[in-house]
Formats: C-alpha cells, structure tokens, sequence
C-alpha cells in the first residue's frame, strides 16, 4: 500500500485553511474515511517552543478560578493566538491519503476531487506521488508534524 501527498499552501489565509480542514474532517466522516485520509496543518513561521507555553497556560487555570478562569482566559488568549498565524505565518495543509492496491479507482477520484474542490483550489495544490524526488521529505515533513 503506498500513499499520495497533497501540499496546500493558503499562505496568511487561516480562514480558508479551516474551512478546508472543516471540509476534509466532513468528508472523513460521510465516507468513513478514518485511515484514509489524514492531514495535518503546518505553520512554518512558528516555531514549537512558542506555541507549547501559550497552550499550557491556557489549559492551567488556578483551582479556585477555575470556571472563570477558563471562559475569561479562553477568550481573551485564543483571540492573539489566531491573529498571531495569520498575521506574520503562512499556513500551509498536508493531507496524506492512504488507500490499499485494490481501492486504485477510489484513490483516483479523491486525488482528482481535493484540488478541484474550492478551497483547495486556491491554494494552489501539489500532488505528490511516491515517485517524485520530493515524496521522502514530504513523508517525513508529515511524520514530524503534530
């Protein structure tokens, strides 16, 4: 069984990078797609270790406010944090698509429906099959995502 790439590139659009995302998780579950089909965002302009402490604050609220903490402090952080990416960061969407030897027919039609579909269409989508010089760094780029 061998997989196919598909890069995305949105650039500073976060907002078309989750309504692609929102439309590959729909997909996933109306044509039980579970192994299937996998993705993962990734935005090179942050790096790890910035991310890591926003989040372990965020999720960390003191015990006694807890309730207030979490709606006052969810809000008041998750709103620079999404700015933040789409301000400075590109956004870019790797989707792997995983189908075994007998499902060809199958893995045909979603190699040529993702890119044709709108949100995917303008960001500009590369496919990247096992046989292209660029698949190695492309798997790895996908194992070492989050």
């Amino acid at each position: 069984m061998s997989h196919i790439y598909i890069r995305l590139d949105f650039g500073t659009d976060e907002e078309k990078a989750q309504l692609a995302r929102h439309k590959l998780d729909g997909w996933k579950q109306a044509f039980r797609l579970d192994k299937k089909l996998l993705y993962k965002l990734d935005r090179p302009g942050r790096s790890r270790g910035e991310a890591m402490p926003k989040t372990e604050t965020a999720e960390n609220p003191t015990p006694s406010s807890k309730a207030k903490g979490r709606t006052k402090g969810k809000s008041g952080e998750s709103d620079p944090e999404k700015s933040g990416p789409a301000a400075d960061g590109k956004v870019n969407l790797l989707v792997r698509l995983y189908f075994s030897t007998h499902e060809k027919l199958s893995e045909q039609r979603w190699v040529a429906r993702i890119p044709s579909e709108e949100p995917f269409k303008s960001a500009s989508p590369k496919v990247i099959l096992h046989s292209d010089p660029e698949f190695e760094k492309a798997d790895q780029q996908f194992e070492s995502l989050d």
